[in-house]
């Protein structure tokens, strides 16, 4: 089974902390759904071997796109590419386009699931990170969506300069409220080339602080697990029979294909990416050729790439699977190096498989680099 990502880069305005590859001109939205089909017919040979099971819209803004845009790139996925009967097709929304009658025309498409940018439910938040919405309008746009779309996952953001644990609790209050069957969190974080970080170094806005963080993180484990959400990777909670089945694909190292500007592909022995301009990737598509570079991944690449996504999901990281597919020296390695953190209680061990406690959760990513095998010749 494998998925595919469709990166749509159009967004009405400019997110202060986003470096995902947008644009705010609408110019060329049709051309580039155009070469958007030209690119899924360009690569359905990459996936005769996959049945499809997950199409995900992200972006930029998904649902900029009309429904009659959504539906030609879904048929000519359903025209090309071998689907499964019942696959996860989720489109990424901001809650100032889920008007009730954009609800209503996307409820003809066969998207299933929405992912809404909500971010937070306070206005101070929405306004520092200069987002199009504000909080009656998501709030609005979640209780007409879940009429129509039962499968609903929202995006909230702790670790914004000036938000209390007080305010933080109430925006996960709020969600619970709506019974939002799915939430996906993340800690704000500040990009090279964003305005975020551009306001941080002239003092405008209060640099983040990392302890802020990381008692938040900690607040919505304690409220997440209160409420029966698993928190089956980092980032993500969900409902029982509510994980994305995209976001699961990607932690457990599932193949895809990333068609649009930018958009990445992953096959289990190589990483592609398109070029991250609009105008030139359009013109490769429109030639027949495809606009991407290739990075053919090492053992010690797919090793490094395992113990990373292994140790943010509750799957973990398999001792026996690391020694069949990469060698009893790797076992032997990660062993060694995962000693000081099991004795600091920051992982454990399942029987064979390696896991962070809640303790080691936030530091995740951080411990999975210390597993790293960095100097090996293979």
């Amino acid at each position: 089974m494998s998925g595919i990502y469709i990166h749509i880069p159009f967004c009405k305005q400019a997110c202060h902390y986003c470096d995902f590859h947008f644009v705010t001109s609408m110019k060329h939205k049709n051309r580039l759904v155009a070469a958007l089909q030209q690119e899924l017919v360009l690569r359905k040979k990459e996936s005769e071997q996959n049945k499809i099971e997950t199409i995900y819209f992200g972006g930029g803004t998904p649902s900029v796109l009309e429904s009659t845009a959504i539906d030609a790139i879904l048929d000519t996925i359903y025209t090309h590419y071998e689907v499964i009967d019942l696959p996860e097709i989720t489109l990424e929304a901001n809650p100032d386009d889920l008007t009730p009658e954009k609800i209503e025309a996307l409820a003809t498409t066969k998207i299933n699931r929405l992912s809404i940018g909500v971010q937070s439910f306070f206005e101070e938040d929405l306004k520092l990170m200069n987002r199009a919405h504000n909080a009656a309008e998501a709030m609005k746009c979640i209780s007409l969506s879940r009429k129509r779309f039962p499968n609903i996952s929202i995006d909230l953001i702790y670790g914004i300069p000036g938000l209390t644990d007080d305010r933080w609790r109430e925006n996960l209050r709020i969600a619970l409220e709506l019974e939002v069957p799915h939430i996906s969190s993340y800690a704000l974080t500040v990009e090279d080339d964003t305005a975020l970080k551009s306001f941080i170094e002239k003092g405008i806005i209060d640099e983040v602080d990392d302890e802020q963080a990381q008692r938040q993180f900690n607040i919505l484990l304690d409220v997440m697990q209160l409420h029966a959400y698993e928190n089956y990777e980092f980032s993500n909670f969900g409902k029982a029979g509510y994980f994305s089945k995209n976001n699961t694909a990607y932690w457990t190292g599932k193949s895809y294909i990333g068609i649009g500007p930018s958009a990445h592909s992953f096959d289990g022995e190589r990483r592609a990416w398109n070029i991250n301009n609009n105008i030139h990737y359009m013109k490769a598509i429109e030639a027949n050729t495809l606009p991407q570079e290739v990075e053919e991944l090492s053992l010690v690449d797919r090793y490094n790439e395992y113990i990373m996504t292994g140790l943010r999901t509750i799957y973990g990281v398999s001792l026996n699977f690391v020694e069949s597919k990469f060698g009893e020296n790797f076992k032997v390695y990660l062993l060694k190096q995962s000693q000081s953190y099991l004795k600091d209680h920051l992982l454990y061990l399942d029987g064979d498989t390696l896991l962070v406690t809640r303790k080691g959760k936030f530091l995740s990513d951080g411990i999975a680099s210390e597993l790293f095998m960095l100097n090996l010749t293979t």
